[in-house]
């Protein structure tokens, strides 16, 4: 007779099997193309109670028990002054899940409602400082965000369109307030569709957004929202004319041609095309990477 599987471990079945190809192998990969995990990492994985973070958290678990590289897991949710039913959900969600949450709380949403504009910036500064000093206290040397795909995209496509610059979300970060610190993103290839595809197979249902802000203010739009639901619907269009748009924007950034940039900024000091225009160098140089460095 077979032994019946406990909701968690058919919840951690699916991620394996139903979504290998999609959540899984896309994983797996993020991780080892770009050096995500090494070994005697300890990761603090940050838990919003969203469904990203617990599919992301649901994922690092598993990888744990069968993975060839050692690493320590602490799962972690900060409590930023959620209503009370919004956090027993993630405590719930957390039961159903098998994951041993560490919850600290913060005074967060009660210091950011206070600001004139909206809050949203100043939160998610707020939310990561606390989480990288609580990490670090438990001994960790990396948090892991359950950024994903089409995050990767939106915020993309967003600094072109309003701080007319060309930038991304990075797979990981060196923190530089936090030394030692470490952030990375092991979702950076899934997609979202097939995140919300996970959770609806499992009829699960997580926590949306719980800011105190949106609840006291519900007629207000948050304008960093705002623009990335505009910024989503434009992909969603363009991906009607071309359903490999987003597969190309992602691939753009790893393929930057930077001969035919006309200014580019590394740490902190800006270059331009023109500082070597004239230069006899240039094309030699040029010559040089194209033949492969010989």
């Amino acid at each position: 007779m077979q032994r019946k599987m406990l909701p968690a471990q058919e919840i951690e079945r699916s991620i394996i099997k139903k979504f290998r190809k999609p959540i899984w192998n896309r994983l797996i990969a993020a991780i080892k193309d770009y050096q995500l995990i090494q070994p005697g990492d300890c990761i603090g994985v940050c838990i919003s109670g969203g469904k990203d973070s617990m599919l992301l958290a649901k994922c690092i678990q598993h990888l744990q028990q069968y993975s060839e590289v050692p690493f320590t897991v602490h799962y972690i949710t900060m409590d930023p002054g959620y209503a009370p039913r919004n956090r027993a959900l993630i405590e719930q969600n957390a039961k159903t899940l098998g994951l041993k949450l560490e919850i600290f709380e913060s005074r967060i949403f009660e210091v950011v409602t206070q600001v004139d504009r909206s809050p949203c910036y100043l939160c998610a500064r707020m939310r990561r400082g606390f989480l990288y000093n609580h990490a670090q206290s438990l001994g960790c040397n990396k948090i892991a965000l359950g950024h994903h795909f089409d995050d990767v995209i939106e915020t993309t496509l967003m600094s072109m369109f309003y701080s007319a610059e060309y930038k991304t979300m990075m797979p990981k970060l060196h923190s530089q307030n936090f030394p030692g610190m470490e952030l990375i993103r092991p979702l950076y290839q899934v997609r979202e569709a097939d995140i919300i595809a996970w959770a609806k197979y499992n009829g699960l249902h997580f926590l949306q957004c719980a800011c105190r802000f949106t609840e006291n203010n519900p007629d207000i739009e948050l304008g960093g929202d705002s623009k990335r639901a505009e910024t989503k619907a434009l992909i969603r269009q363009l991906r009607q004319i071309n359903p490999q748009v987003d597969v190309n924007i992602f691939q753009s950034l790893h393929n930057v041609n930077l001969e035919t940039v006309i200014g580019c900024q590394r740490f902190g000091k800006h270059y331009s095309f023109l500082d070597d225009y004239d230069d006899p160098q240039r094309e030699q140089n040029a010559c040089f990477f194209r033949e492969g460095g010989r």
